[in-house]
């Protein structure tokens, strides 16, 4: 069905999603004369090229995400509704949420993608990936939960495990988690324990393919492969995890099969499309690929549909180089803008050229004074790269204040090495520390000490042996 949008005014864009995509399209319409609703289940953008910072300790989650409200208080044209769509109908025009519909003339969906486990969805809870800010706190806790227990652990089996990191994914999220918890063992968290030398932690990061940071040039690939190992990282390429189970990760290298025992395993291997995709598809039978993304005309539109928008993360646009665009920011907010221009055109009864993506590069930070970057006109490594790295990410964060913060917190790291957000929290991290307690106090109870002990020593000895049994 195509619906013609020559209606009176005021035209009703509505926009599922507040990411880049959904973002860029409403902030480039905010002088138009249509009516702009933007409906996302947050009531905040979140800049997910930082998660892994979060993850790892260096930012807050505040630091990083945007209240919708106050990014549109001054688009007078543009209304943030808070709520999650379940279906639409194309036929009436209508987006539906659960107690309530919102008639459309032209829809943008930019509902972005979550975590793909091939297949494997009973990994999902043993190897968290890093979409949401649920995420990356989860992550966090994860992590830092690790040394913790590893400080209590006298088993030193049990310990290497806690101490033993895998990523499964050698993507820019991949390369990033690896760098960051590579800098946090050895050198943020050096001095920080008594009982473990967090200089032993041993991070493995495993990629499927050739080459880590595929979208790069191929030496720049081998230079964030050789910089990984100088901060301690095993990298093995051309490796594919077989099984996750019991804290043990399976994987295969060639005909070689390997296992390596791991309390903490992180995803960052694949993503699909958010169910969105399925819905468009059940409503107007539009075709998706094998990761839920939805195959878009060029004009960014769902076939026979000119007034659907797929954009961002859940559209499959293949029109330059056979293969789909990758999904990162720079793709979704070029796609936003080239919609809201499209928008406005129409309206003036006009057309635009089909879309095109301007590919500024790719970039991914691998530690301090540590990245490389892969501009269509120049490769970067290391210093120069990271500095570029550094000022992009600040221009890509959208509220002034927002940027001075984290100008602000990086600046202290660089100077201290100290991750100020390196908090354990969710009744999760509670019930671990209980567990691990309990074990320490329950080795003590089984094996007393056979020597004379001084006084003060049978003293605690006796306290413990309460302290477990109470």
């Amino acid at each position: 069905m195509v619906v013609s949008l020559e209606k009176n005014v005021p035209h009703e864009v509505v926009i599922i999603g507040g990411g880049f995509g959904g973002l860029y399209t409403a902030k480039t319409l905010k002088k138009a004369n249509v009516n702009v609703t933007l409906i996302d289940k947050r009531n905040f953008h979140l800049f997910q090229p930082l998660l892994y910072q979060v993850a790892t300790g260096t930012l807050s989650p505040a630091d990083i995400s945007s209240p919708l409200r106050a990014i549109f208080k001054k688009s007078k044209n543009t209304h943030v509704f808070l709520g999650e769509v379940n279906d639409i109908d194309p036929e009436t025009q209508e987006v539906i949420l659960r107690d309530r519909t919102i008639p459309y003339d032209t829809l943008v969906v930019a509902t972005g993608a979550n975590h793909f486990y091939y297949g494997h969805d009973n990994w999902r809870p043993l190897a968290p990936g890093l979409k949401t800010v649920e995420d990356a706190v989860e992550m966090r806790r994860r992590i830092f939960s690790a040394f913790e227990a590893a400080e209590k652990e006298t088993d030193p089996e049990k310990r290497r495990a806690w101490l033993t990191f895998v990523i499964v994914g050698g993507g820019p999220t991949g390369v990033e988690l690896a760098g960051a918890i590579a800098e946090l063992a050895h050198k943020t968290l050096k001095e920080d324990f008594r009982n473990i030398d967090t200089s032993e932690t041993k991070i493995l990061l495993l990629q499927g393919g050739e080459y880590i940071l595929p979208h790069m040039a191929s030496q720049l690939s081998e230079v964030g492969k050789v910089s990984l190992q100088k901060l301690g990282v095993v990298v093995n390429t051309k490796t594919r995890v077989t099984n996750i189970e019991n804290d043990i990760v399976t994987f295969k290298q060639g005909e070689e099969v390997e296992e390596i025992a791991s309390k903490t395993i992180l995803w960052a291997a694949g993503v699909k499309g958010s169910p969105m995709g399925q819905v468009l598809a059940n409503r107007t039978g539009v075709e998706c690929d094998r990761s839920g993304r939805v195959i878009v005309e060029p004009d960014l539109t769902i076939k026979g549909y000119k007034n659907i928008f797929v954009i961002g993360d859940l559209a499959n646009f293949s029109y330059q180089d056979a293969k789909p665009l990758p999904g990162v920011a720079p793709v979704a907010k070029q796609q936003g803008e080239y919609v809201a221009k499209l928008i406005k055109k129409r309206l003036q009864g006009q057309i635009l050229p089909q879309f095109r993506y301007n590919d500024v590069g790719s970039l991914a930070m691998i530690g301090k004074n540590l990245a490389v970057v892969d501009l269509s006109f120049i490769k970067l490594q290391g210093f120069l790269a990271w500095i570029f790295w550094l000022i992009v990410h600040i221009y890509f964060l959208i509220e002034f204040d927002t940027k001075l913060v984290v100008v602000f917190q990086w600046a202290w790291n660089y100077i201290t090495r100290n991750r100020r957000s390196r908090l354990i929290t969710g009744q999760e991290a509670l019930e671990e520390a209980k567990i691990v307690n309990n074990s320490t106090e329950a080795t003590k109870i089984a094996n007393p000490p056979t020597q004379p002990t001084s006084h003060s020593k049978l003293q605690s000895y006796t306290a413990d042996i309460e302290a477990a049994t109470s």
